[in-house]
Parts: C-alpha cells; sequence; structure tokens
C-alpha cells in the first residue's frame, strides 16, 4: 500500500522504505521484537516519539500488515500490539542495523538506551565462537524489567519475563549501566562493589556471559577519525 509519502518505485528496497521508512517505524517493531506491547508501554520504550505520531505509525504499520492489535483475555481486558508473522521477519533486519551502526566511526550524539534496545543489542553482539558448547539460560533484570536469556548450540534466544533456575543473573538499575558493563567502560568488579550489579548464582557463570557479547571495532574510513561507538540496539 502507498503513502503520500512514498517514493513510487517499483524497486523492491524502495517498497520496503515505503512499509517502515517513516521515522519511529522499525524502533516500533524494534520494542515488539520480545513480544505484545500495551500502547503505554511503547510510549515508555520511545519516550521522544509523540502521541500521535505513534498512534500514526501504529496505524500504518497494522495497514500494512506488519503490526495488529489483540485484546487480552481477562482479568487482564487490554489491547496489546505485537507483530505479525510477516513482521516478525524484520529481525534479523533491525539485528543487522544495529551490528552495522554499532561500527561506525562517528559515534551517536546520544547516550540514552532503553532495556528493549539493550537486550536486543545482546543478540548483534553475540559472538557463537565464543560460546563453544554453552548449553545455559541466565536472567536479566534492568530497573523493573526481568529477561530470559538462553545459549543453546551456538544460539541466543531472547525473552521477556522472569528465570527458573538460571545459571545466574544479573540485575542493573538501568540500561545505560548495563550498556557500561558490556563496553567495559565499568569493569564487572567495580559494578559489583560499587552496586551498580547485583549477581545471583555463579559469579563465574556471569563472567562468561559477558563475554559472550564483544564490542565490534569502529570501521576505519579513510579520512574519518575512529571513535568508540556506545553499544545500542
Amino acid at each position: 500500500m502507498a503513502t503520500k509519502r512514498s517514493y513510487q518505485e517499483a524497486c523492491r528496497f524502495a517498497y520496503a522504505l515505503d512499509l517502515v521508512g517513516e521515522r519511529w517505524a522499525l524502533l516500533i517493531v524494534r520494542e515488539l521484537l520480545l513480544g505484545p506491547k500495551r500502547f503505554t508501554d511503547l510510549r515508555a520504550g520511545l519516550p521522544h516519539a509523540s502521541t500521535n505520531i505513534l498512534a500514526d505509525r501504529l496505524r500504518e504499520l497494522e495497514q500494512h500488515a506488519i503490526v495488529r492489535r489483540r485484546k487480552l483475555p481477562p482479568p487482564y481486558a487490554a489491547t496489546v500490539y505485537e507483530l505479525t508473522e510477516w513482521g516478525r521477519e524484520l529481525e534479523p533486519i533491525v539485528t543487522q542495523l544495529g551490528t552495522w551502526g554499532a561500527r561506525s566511526p562517528v559515534p551517536p550524539e546520544s547516550r540514552e538506551i532503553g532495556p528493549d534496545s539493550i537486550v536486543l543489542a545482546l543478540r548483534s553482539l553475540f559472538d557463537p565462537g565464543r560460546a563453544d558448547d554453552l548449553e545455559a539460560t541466565y536472567g536479566l533484570r534492568i530497573g523493573e524489567e526481568s529477561y530470559r536469556v538462553d545459549v543453546r548450540g551456538g544460539e541466543l534466544e531472547l525473552a521477556r519475563g522472569e528465570t527458573e533456575s538460571p545459571a545466574a543473573t544479573l540485575a542493573f538499575p538501568d540500561a545505560p549501566t548495563m550498556a557500561a558493563v558490556l563496553s567495559g567502560q565499568l569493569p564487572l568488579e567495580e559494578a559489583a562493589s560499587s552496586g551498580a550489579l547485583e549477581i545471583a548464582g555463579s559469579k563465574q557463570a556471569a563472567k562468561r556471559f559477558l563475554r559472550l557479547f564483544p564490542m565490534p571495532k569502529p570501521c576505519v574510513c579513510e579520512g574519518v577519525e575512529a571513535r568508540a561507538v556506545p553499544v545500542a540496539g
């Protein structure tokens, strides 16, 4: 379906941008990759998007069959937004964009990052070679949010929710603190001793978990001075 801002091209790349190229569209997709969310949850995850713009983008994504609305059964009685099966096919594209962006020789001006974003960043940072034969489940707590991370067969699975019998649970007060620990700007021992990181379970398991996500080196571009890029989703 074309919009008034359509590129009006038969090129499939241009048409894909017609569908998800509007501002905030792909970030809405990012916010829904870990599961359904209410409108208020999406507003919390995208605080710089106005209510009207967010509603417009959601309506357009629904029209394009990328997102759908669903009414939760009692006792919740709330309406949530979730990705369709076709919408979920955007996950590797979003992940690859994150991987590409993390190698930018010019770092972003803002260091803001939300809980879902930093958890999804784990997918683009994950090094299967470092996982080797590791088979483990980990818990993450970022502020009030809980996540489950499974490492199996050199693959990574992410989900919202509590974790039963994890090898270790790492609790951070907020997403920027987790980003600082991942990037090495805040060493694990210092984070733990200062209370910026709480580890429940095996400390060795927690250390191995963090080693699965090495920071990419910035791309070296002729005539551009490379600088460290903060981790982002």
